[in-house]
């Protein structure tokens, strides 16, 4: 039988209050459940101490046992420091697109990585361009001072015998 630690709603229209339960996954969301291990009232402000009440030795007898908590519900384990803070599996988050949709991401980042190589291929090849007709300008002036320090250096060098 594999278990769930999940929120159960209860509370009036508008008022959400939740129970903190381990189910059967095949039970419904309000339906029966194994046990109560704490409950949840988002109406409270999230720094008040009632906000989230649970009962920890039992909730670490039932991970013990095997039961997988919701993204929520190990939401709100992690941040009482009943549980790492270690990623939720990947089966269970929901919050990411399809697989065909990822697809679709990573195609597109491969092109536009593309693009960006092929600009700056075209941006090396100018630079490269630019240096080469720059760089017999700059040869000629370079050649100039080391004839001009080749001389300089001898002279003291001759003084220095005399």
């Amino acid at each position: 039988m594999a278990l769930k630690i999940r929120l159960a709603r209860g509370g009036a229209k508008k008022r959400p209050f939740y129970r903190i339960v381990v189910a059967d996954i095949r039970s419904p969301r309000d339906g029966r459940f194994i046990e109560k291990l704490g409950r949840h009232n988002p109406m409270l402000p999230k720094d008040h101490e009632e906000r989230v009440v649970l009962n920890e030795e039992r909730i670490k007898y039932w991970l013990g046992v095997g039961a997988k908590p919701t993204d929520r519900v190990h939401r709100m384990l992690a941040a009482a420091g009943l549980i790492g803070d270690r990623a939720i599996p990947e089966q269970t988050k929901k919050h990411l697109p399809g697989a065909k949709a990822q697809e679709r991401v990573r195609e597109a980042e491969e092109k536009a990585k593309e693009a960006a190589e092929a600009a700056a291929a075209a941006e090396a090849e100018a630079a490269e361009a630019a240096a080469a007709e720059e760089a017999p300008a700059e040869e000629a002036p370079a050649e100039e001072a080391a004839a001009e320090e080749a001389p300089a250096e001898e002279a003291p060098a001759e003084e220095a015998k005399e």
